[in-house]
């Protein structure tokens, strides 16, 4: 599928816009620690960050949802992460010049992204980034790979979702903008597990790097 200029561009945030597995990383390790665990490797920890809250509690204590503590322990990290969030976190390479020539060129960008606002918001306020639209996982009724929060996305920059790109690193990004009707970008500098294969996703384009966006364009 050959592109069309769109009227605007929404981003994944954790994995795609902002590289957060920095702090992902000391949080898990510094809560095995705590537990008495020895340190996860870096690559381990940050090929699960796009998978969320429960992906990383059961890395950090290798328990599973089934376990009685999984709640309480799955709290216990995103409070430890909420109050690291943006520490060492930042733009992933190229993204700032990328979205400097989007701007140049009229084109408006969100976030959508299934991270909670109570995370988003603090964690964009530390980088200083400041987005047209912001869509969270707790904004609408069912989060990706629904297509509900790309659709809001695109209503709140007042533009057709077959007007939008959506770039993303998992799965369900994809999936969710196929959904929602978008052009659907795989980021690849994002955090994919070894045994996933991004050919099998069925992106519309793959990309390596951000800046590979402006050429799109």
């Amino acid at each position: 599928m050959k592109p069309t200029q769109p009227a605007a561009i929404l981003f994944d945030l954790d994995g795609t816009l902002v590289d957060t597995a920095p702090d992902f990383g000391a949080v898990v390790n510094l809560l095995r620690q705590q537990s008495g665990l020895e340190k996860l490797p870096y690559d381990r920890i940050r090929e699960q960050v796009s998978n969320g809250g429960a992906a990383l509690t059961r890395l950090t204590w290798g328990i599973d949802e089934q376990a009685p503590e999984f709640m309480v322990r799955r709290n216990q990290l995103l409070d430890c992460y909420q109050e690291h969030l943006g520490i060492a976190s930042g733009f992933f390479d190229g993204f700032p010049a990328t979205l400097k020539g989007m701007e140049q060129a009229g084109i408006r960008w969100g976030i959508v992204t299934n991270k909670p606002r109570r995370f988003t918001t603090p964690l964009l306020d530390a980088l200083g980034i400041q987005a047209d639209s912001v869509v969270c996982g707790d904004d609408v009724a069912t989060a990706k790979p629904a297509p509900d929060a790309l659709l809001k996305g695109a209503e709140e920059l007042q533009c057709s979702p077959q007007a939008c790109w959506y770039v993303g690193d998992h799965r369900r990004d994809i999936e969710a903008a196929q959904a929602a009707g978008m052009y659907s970008i795989a980021a690849l500098f994002g955090y994919i597990e070894p045994d996933d294969n991004p050919n099998h996703w069925h992106a519309d384009v793959l990309i390596q790097h951000p800046e590979e966006l402006l050429a799109l364009l």
